[in-house]
């Protein structure tokens, strides 16, 4: 896939996440997270207020049922007849309730006539308060089972016949033996033919106040379950319409408080880049964009108004300092340019005379250097050699370096003046206004080549490297005057050397030694010497390139921070 390609697809993808679709998103999910939650606390109000009417149905009509009842039967002779029977039941007829002598056992108490008006009370209630079943149950503390007294339950698969027992579990006891009657609900189970139903009732009592047996209501609460049922439906139905009506305002809204104004904001910052680039001026796109909605979407467009003012100053400004730039970069190349041809540059540079072969290069650290050599005759017989560095980089070290060198050659061709006699006059004019304080290293020798010797003086300069015929490159060490334009009145030291055919010397500025590779360290003489021995032989124009290029492999990438001159020389005699 090509670049153009994965750019496309990647603004295809933003724009589907755009910040209307994302707040559309949110409005939903808010929607939807609040109609869940206040359906769920619907639903329990719902239910706890459907249920206590159901609940206090049941309660209150077993109560207005219980006054009834006393009136009508004898409850305590009657539970006193059920209990002497299931008490003289075997453990056998107990599990069998369905056989004929279980049930003829109980026939009797089915025949009273106050058995047989409490059914008939019962069942009258049960069908006029429209509630699931009503009956009078006992709990016999001996075998803790709960005995049906009465159950006027028509349908034979669910009635629970008189003498009927079950046994209950802990819990249930407890309930039976702490329930008072007060409390409006007994219980929820699940009676079979019914569903869940939820059972409240009250206690029958003695004349001692104990509890004898209690009338019971099973109250359905599928109407509960049907009514939440409706309940949720509709509330579904009227949350979508809720929040398809509150979205839609809302996107109204953001669409035009803030989406339209960000999108407006966004097109003047595309017609702003499109201008630009096909160099248009003079047009505001920011500053009529009518936005004063008064939050930071106002900020944001008089920022960006502001900032269009602010780069075109910077553009003009830039465009100026441009010029100027390349104005300056133009006079630099041409200061580049002078320097270079105020330094010999053609080798052989004296083709005629057999007696020297020479070779020098320099290489500025910036577009103009400090550093400068020279080699030119004085007569016929004696040839004068330069190698200096001005303190400094760039222009006005390569200002001082025109001065100094032009004074140097000037006093030189003289003919009547020795190196530490050039030095001293070359001193005395450079410390003539010299407030910026340069100074210039300089290394002078004048050699008469018909006989090899020659005089050297040495201003502060690197030590220059002697090879004698058939030998290696050595330094050769000495005493240094002090680098010329330091201070006014100064000698200059020199001495005197001789040269034999077929001998060498290699003089150099410190940005050899002193150059410098990523991790700061220095080349160093000794891998100098190391580069010079590898060909000792060699012309010196490969000698100064053996020396180039492993300055080059030492330093790596680290940039140049010196002036990298050189100067080789050797004599070949008469």
């Amino acid at each position: 896939m090509g670049n153009k390609a994965k750019k496309e697809k990647k603004n295809k993808k933003k724009k589907q996440r755009s910040l209307q679709g994302r707040v559309f998103r949110i409005s939903l999910l808010g929607g939807l997270i609040l109609g869940v939650v206040s359906l769920l606390i619907g639903l329990v109000i719902y239910s706890l207020v459907l249920f206590d009417q159901y609940t206090t149905l049941a309660f209150n009509l077993s109560q207005n049922t219980s006054t009834i009842v006393d009136d009508v039967v004898d409850i305590a002779d009657l539970t006193d007849h059920v209990s002497s029977i299931y008490h003289g039941l075997t453990e056998e007829e107990k599990a069998n309730p369905d056989t004929e002598e279980y049930l003829n056992r109980y026939a009797e108490v089915t025949q009273r006539e106050d058995y047989k008006k409490l059914i008939e009370l019962l069942g009258e209630y049960t069908v006029t308060n429209n509630v699931d079943d009503m009956y009078v149950v006992m709990y016999d503390d001996d075998t803790d089972a709960c005995i049906y007294i009465a159950d006027p339950e028509k349908d034979p698969e669910l009635v629970c016949p008189t003498g009927f027992w079950e046994e209950i579990d802990q819990d249930e006891v407890d309930k039976f033996q702490n329930w008072d009657g007060k409390d409006k609900i007994y219980g929820v189970s699940y009676a079979p033919g019914h569903g869940f139903v939820a059972t409240s009732g009250v206690p029958f009592r003695d004349s001692e106040g104990n509890v004898i047996c209690y009338i019971m209501v099973d109250v359905s609460i599928r109407d509960l379950v049907y009514g939440m049922r409706d309940f949720v439906i509709w509330y579904f139905i009227a949350l979508a319409i809720i929040i398809t009506v509150y979205i839609f305002f809302v996107m109204r809204i953001m669409k035009k408080s803030i989406i339209r104004p960000i999108n407006r904001v966004t097109d003047a910052a595309k017609n702003y880049a499109s201008d630009k680039l096909e160099g248009k001026e003079g047009e505001e796109h920011f500053e009529d964009l009518g936005i004063d909605s008064g939050d930071e979407i106002e900020n944001l467009a008089n920022t960006m108004a502001d900032m269009e003012k602010d780069i075109g100053s910077y553009v003009e400004n830039l465009m100026e300092v441009t010029k100027e730039r390349e104005r300056i970069g133009a006079e630099l190349s041409v200061a580049t340019q002078i320097q270079a041809n105020m330094l010999p540059k053609l080798f052989p540079h004296f083709p005629e005379r057999k007696e020297v072969e020479l070779y020098a290069s320099m290489t500025p650290a910036k577009e103009v250097g400090g550093d400068f050599f020279d080699f030119f005759y004085i007569d016929e017989d004696h040839l004068a050699m330069v190698m200096a560095d001005v303190s400094g980089k760039g222009v006005p070290a390569a200002l001082f370096m025109v001065i100094a060198k032009t004074l140097i050659k000037d006093h030189a061709l003289m003919g009547e003046l020795s190196p530490a006699e050039i030095l001293t006059q070359t001193n005395e004019r450079l410390c003539e206004g010299n407030d910026a304080e340069y100074f210039v290293t300089v290394w002078l020798a004048i050699i008469d080549l018909k006989t090899g010797k020659g005089m050297a003086a040495n201003a502060g300069h690197e030590h220059p490297a002697i090879r004698r015929a058939g030998g290696s490159f050595e330094l050769s060490i000495y005493k240094h005057s002090p680098a010329v334009a330091t201070m006014e009145g100064l000698k200059f030291r020199e001495h005197e050397f001789e040269m034999k055919p077929g001998d060498s010397f290699f003089v150099y500025t410190d940005g050899v030694p002193e150059a410098t590779n990523a991790n700061d360290e220095l080349y160093g003489p000794e891998r100098m010497l190391e580069a010079l021995n590898k060909d000792p032989e060699a012309t010196p124009a490969e000698i100064l390139e053996n020396v180039r290029k492993s300055v080059d492999d030492f330093v790596g990438d680290a940039p140049q921070f010196d002036d990298l001159t050189m100067l080789c020389f050797k004599y070949k005699g008469c």
